[in-house]
């Protein structure tokens, strides 16, 4: 069976995670892919703007009794302030918290700081997963915003993927990969 996107995303940052490395949930939401890398990794940055999300994902880890994950309520902009060490890989579900206020969603502007941020601070060999869910209001800006972004990385710095339903009804989800090959 193909995988769904969110499937290859979890694969493709879990085969350089290790109990070394250091990782960033940088859309934390309802905590599952907090959950998937604190599992893997050493350390877990995870951010959200809703105190919902925060309580939502503390309650996900206390189950899973992982406690090596630091959940920072501030945008994922602003992960330069507290993510001081090399990163291995990095996760973004771009969109809105389900089953929470729909208004609240991630930006194009705030999005592509963080995008630049993790890009910087991530190890060679370390990769980045943002999952795009672009079926709300606002939602095809950010999705061409990040598109355009990924497309000009320099190919020489920057390996990168794009995995797609084609035949999907509506707006479904997909994913962008990106592997850092060497330091700019």
């Amino acid at each position: 069976m193909i995988k769904r996107p969110i499937d290859l995303s979890h694969d493709f940052l879990a085969e350089v995670l290790d109990k070394d490395s250091i990782a960033v949930d940088a859309t934390m939401g309802n905590g599952y892919d907090t959950a998937f890398l604190a599992a893997l990794a050493k350390t877990v940055y995870a951010f959200d703007v809703q105190e919902q999300a925060l309580q939502n994902t503390q309650k996900r880890l206390t189950q899973l009794n992982l406690t090596n994950v630091k959940l920072i309520l501030d945008g994922h902009e602003n992960l330069d302030r507290y993510v001081t060490k090399p990163i291995r890989a990095a996760i973004f579900n771009l969109g809105y918290l389900p089953s929470a206020d729909k208004s609240v969603i991630t930006k194009p502007d705030t999005t592509l700081q963080a995008i630049e941020k993790i890009l910087a601070g991530l190890e060679v060999g370390g990769r980045l997963s943002i999952m795009i869910y672009y079926g709300h209001e606002g939602g095809d800006r950010e999705k061409d915003a990040v598109l355009e972004f990924v497309k000009e990385l320099p190919q020489e710095n920057f390996a990168a993927m794009l995995y797609q339903p084609l035949n999907q009804i509506n707006t479904p989800p997909f994913l962008v990969m990106v592997e850092k090959l060497k330091e700019q």
